[in-house]
């Protein structure tokens, strides 16, 4: 009789360890959690981060530290995206704190079509949409984080039934060539509206933007100038960043550029720039 009870209670213990460990397997999960009875997501703005080439989203994470420390939110959800769209989710959105930062990180960080990368990008937004029933959102690209942003939205801008676009800060886009791969330095010029005289491939389709950008999004474009003669942050030219003023200004709430020169103005210093960081703070949490 002692024996059957303490097998008993043996299988008693195990059966609530496997709960214990099921049920852990179901909060870590792979969607985004939310306790959504807590949270209005109409006051909830996100602001997703996408990094780079060859990059991944510790690359953001000098920016996103200087919002925390900046008092803007203590919230960071990271959203991973793998090669063929599934999005896993850690952190989770908090009650009260209601200006999220999402460090987008694409696993296929090589990807060079945009249609792809773009359509990753929807992803964690509809992700997001779907959990927290967010409205509205804002993004933040370095490089070719750029291009995954500027591709959503030629083919989403449109979507009323998607989040709509707040406020985007491009930081070394290539919105019209990369130098050493189809531009070099000071070869490309822009006319007086700010369009390149010759179009490469990307922008020519991104002409598109100029009868399709969110009209309610406010635009702000950092580049940076290593003030060396190249005009260019070493990597991207000057007039390929400032290319898309002519994509975007004439339908955006507002736009604006800001040059940042000097040596820590190189293309992949951009993201780890303390002036970079109190711009992009004051323009998307601060005015």
């Amino acid at each position: 009789m002692l024996r059957r009870l303490r097998t008993h209670q043996v299988w008693l213990e195990i059966s609530l360890l496997l709960v214990l460990l099921l049920g852990g397997c179901a909060a870590r999960g792979t969607g985004p959690q939310a306790s959504s009875s807590k949270l209005d997501g109409a006051k909830y703005v996100p602001t997703l981060f996408f990094h780079g080439y060859g990059s991944s989203a510790n690359a953001e994470m000098p920016m996103i530290r200087a919002a925390q420390r900046a008092g803007v939110t203590q919230t960071v959800v990271h959203a991973t995206v793998a090669k063929n769209g599934h999005v896993s989710w850690r952190g989770r959105f908090k009650a009260g704190d209601e200006h999220p930062i999402v460090a987008v990180q694409f696993t296929a960080n090589r990807e060079g079509d945009y249609q792809v990368t773009a359509g990753w990008a929807k992803n964690v937004i509809t992700g997001l949409q779907k959990t927290y029933h967010i409205t509205r959102f804002n993004m933040v690209g370095h490089s070719m984080g750029n291009m995954a942003m500027a591709f959503y939205l030629l083919k989403n801008a449109q979507n009323t039934h998607l989040p709509q676009l707040q406020r985007q800060v491009d930081i070394a886009g290539h919105f019209n060539g990369i130098l050493g791969i189809n531009d070099r330095p000071n070869r490309m010029t822009l006319t007086a509206a700010g369009k390149p005289t010759k179009l490469d491939r990307d922008y020519q389709q991104l002409l598109a933007l100029r009868q399709r950008y969110s009209r309610q999004a406010r635009v702000l474009n950092i580049y940076g100038d290593l003030n060396n003669g190249t005009h260019s942050d070493g990597r991207v030219s000057n007039a390929s960043s400032k290319s898309l003023r002519y994509l975007v200004a004439s339908r955006a709430r507002s736009y604006q550029e800001r040059r940042i020169v000097g040596p820590n103005a190189q293309h992949s210093k951009l993201h780890d720039n303390a002036q970079v960081n109190r711009l992009l703070i004051h323009f998307l949490w601060q005015k």
